[in-house]
């Protein structure tokens, strides 16, 4: 599992032309699924996600995890994640989860942050897409199941 989290002032995404989902404050989170994932891997990462301290605090120090914070959550399926760029000009996506495996795993990790009191919006797994954001600081953090979790 990937994902990309880009703490926001806020954050839209659009679907055929209509707002599906929006956030002022917290992260926009790109979520990348591979067929080796399992619930295990989701609740490690939304764990991760939930505890990192990358908001500021009174002291301008990247102290406070996104509840301190008061944030939301808005969630987008991102196979694009696992592109494999090595041969040529145009990306594999070969090591990018099967889609019911990868829609059930994405899923699973909007329960399971909203389970633990967040606010989750979320795009629609497979969907055209349009997002919108203002990224803060610019504060950017990806993390990899493969590198960042304690398996």
């Amino acid at each position: 599992m990937k994902t990309v989290i880009q703490r926001v002032e806020n954050a839209s995404v659009s679907i055929a032309g209509k707002v599906h989902g929006r956030i002022d404050r917290g992260y926009m989170i790109l979520v990348g699924i591979q067929d080796e994932d399992s619930s295990l891997t989701v609740n490690k990462m939304a764990d991760k996600i939930a505890n990192l301290r990358i908001f500021e605090d009174e002291n301008g120090k990247m102290n406070l995890n996104l509840d301190q914070a008061h944030g939301a959550i808005l969630s987008i399926s991102q196979f694009t994640l696992y592109a494999d760029c090595r041969k040529g000009n145009r990306p594999s996506f070969d090591a990018a989860g099967e889609p019911v495996h990868a829609k059930e795993m994405y899923l699973l990790f909007n329960k399971d942050m909203r389970e633990r009191g967040f606010q989750v919006e979320e795009g629609i797994f497979g969907a055209d897409m349009k997002v919108e954001l203002l990224n803060d600081g610019p504060v950017t953090i990806i993390l990899d199941s493969d590198h960042d979790l304690h398996r």
